[in-house]
């Protein structure tokens, strides 16, 4: 193949997969179990569900779990499949990929599932205090270069004190060394209440572990565990007294390319 056929092959692709995105997008201002307010949207735009995602959306009074950085989705349904007696929120910026797991609740009837597009640096803008009992982070991105836009800083429980209830369990499911060493520093230094913690869920005592959360696999969890490598998986609380500092520690950085998470660093180690 000429290199001109290549690139018109590759702008023909691209023609595709935007055209794709674009009517997924449109279809999504369809389904009724997803809300859609970027960060440029909720500056002008009063989100009027904060505090009343029971009795506007889900029409009950049971708990609320938010997953922040859902991805397509698959695990904030898994979970409203395995809990019906909980309300789950799934949160991310790419709508594209949401499409998939909004889709699918909507195909099986799940009632007990929403999903919020949004910015999770405003993710205290969108519930009120108390409003949300427990916080899923699966596979998040470690942010190995910047605490700030780590999903586990102090940075981001300062937010999450914002609405969770005092005491709300935080959920850590990863397959980063980085991030998990991290977390369990940040929970050491603060003292919060640490429920469970392990290097290897999958290889845990099924004593010690919730034997139905074995059954949800995401798509790149799966590719992970084909790769070899560990699933970690700690849960804690987060009690709303008391400030939070960042641990001050350096941490060795992931030694291998996860998907899209390069070390961009020549670094060896970070905070």
């Amino acid at each position: 193949m000429s290199f001109g056929n290549y690139s018109l092959l590759l702008q023909v692709n691209s023609s595709k997969m935007s055209k794709g995105k674009l009517q997924k997008f449109a279809e999504m201002e369809t389904f009724s179990n997803v809300f859609q307010y970027p960060f440029s949207v909720i500056d002008n735009v009063p989100f009027t569900m904060q505090g009343h995602w029971r009795e506007d959306y889900f029409h009950n009074d049971h708990p609320i779990v938010l997953e922040l950085g859902c991805g397509k989705g698959e695990y904030t349904v898994g979970l409203a499949r395995l809990y019906p007696q909980m309300n789950f929120i799934g949160v991310d910026i790419k709508g594209a990929r949401m499409y998939t797991g909004a889709k699918q609740a909507l195909e099986e009837g799940l009632g007990n599932v929403a999903f919020l597009r949004t910015n999770i640096e405003i993710i205290d803008r969108f519930f009120s205090e108390d409003e949300v009992q427990e916080i899923w982070l699966t596979f998040s991105d470690p942010q190995m270069k910047n605490a700030h836009k780590r999903l586990t800083s102090t940075f981001f429980m300062d937010r999450y004190r914002h609405f969770l209830v005092d005491g709300g369990v935080i959920h850590l499911k990863t397959d980063s060394n980085f991030l998990f060493t991290y977390t369990s520093y940040m929970v050491e230094k603060n003292h919060l209440p640490l429920l469970f913690h392990t290097q290897d869920l999958y290889h845990s005592p099924l004593s010690e572990v919730d034997s139905k959360l074995l059954t949800i696999q995401t798509y790149y969890e799966s590719m992970w565990m084909e790769r070899g490598l560990n699933i970690k998986y700690m849960k804690f609380q987060l009690p709303k007294e008391g400030q939070l500092t960042e641990p001050e520690v350096d941490i060795p950085l992931d030694d291998y390319r996860s998907y899209h998470r390069p070390k961009r660093s020549g670094l060896s180690t970070s905070r």
